[in-house]
């Protein structure tokens, strides 16, 4: 399953003097894209403030916003584990730092170049192929789907397809995704796209 977070940490000027202090991350693991919402497509951002002590743990995490509940609880599970180099106290470098973590939960944007190109050429012998690795329940986190996705939500205008249908394109082809399977393993010398829903099939 491959998918992305960014965070940048912003030090919050003017509520403590950071001037001296430069947060070098040590162990800052970034949180678990929910499976459901990786899975339904769905992306998403969350900002965390928190306090960095001065021997590197963190205090103090409060979501500031978050445009899913699952995104809020994974940053904050996340956050609450990071670890940064510590530093001594003094005049100029306080005991503690503030800072905001921005997070933006997102499919993987970068698939086979051409994905829909080679999406288009794929065949069910190569997806039965990869499906042998996974438990028929998992079937829907074949590589394959997780491209068409991807190519749904990155290459694709949201004036073309707006995000409303882009959830619901994606809804039908995880639905589906068992059956699609099953007939490429039917059908091993026929391409991929001929069985993804013709909706999908017509955007790739």
């Amino acid at each position: 399953m491959r998918w992305c977070v960014v965070f940048v940490l912003c030090v919050l000027c003017g509520v403590v003097r950071a001037g001296e202090v430069f947060l070098i991350p040590m162990d800052n693991p970034k949180p678990t894209y929910p499976r459901v919402l990786y899975r339904a497509g769905i992306t998403g951002e969350v900002r965390v403030t928190l306090y960095v002590r001065a021997d590197g743990s963190v205090s103090q995490p409060v979501v500031l916003k978050a445009t899913h509940p699952e995104f809020a609880a994974a940053s904050l599970a996340a956050v609450s584990k990071w670890r940064f180099r510590p530093w001594k106290v003094s005049d100029d470098r306080p005991g503690q730092i503030e800072v905001v973590a921005p997070m933006v939960f997102k499919l993987d944007d970068t698939p086979p170049l051409h994905a829909n190109e080679q999406l288009k050429k794929l065949l069910c012998s190569d997806v039965s192929r990869v499906a042998q690795h996974y438990a028929e329940s998992s079937w829907v986190d074949l590589p394959v789907f997780s491209w068409t996705r991807s190519y749904l939500t990155h290459s694709i205008s949201p004036m073309q397809l707006p995000e409303e249908k882009r959830l619901a394109l994606i809804a039908k082809l995880n639905k589906e995704a068992r059956t699609i399977v099953r007939r490429c393993h039917s059908h091993p010398m026929s391409r991929y796209v001929r069985f993804v829903p013709r909706e999908v099939r017509e955007l790739l």
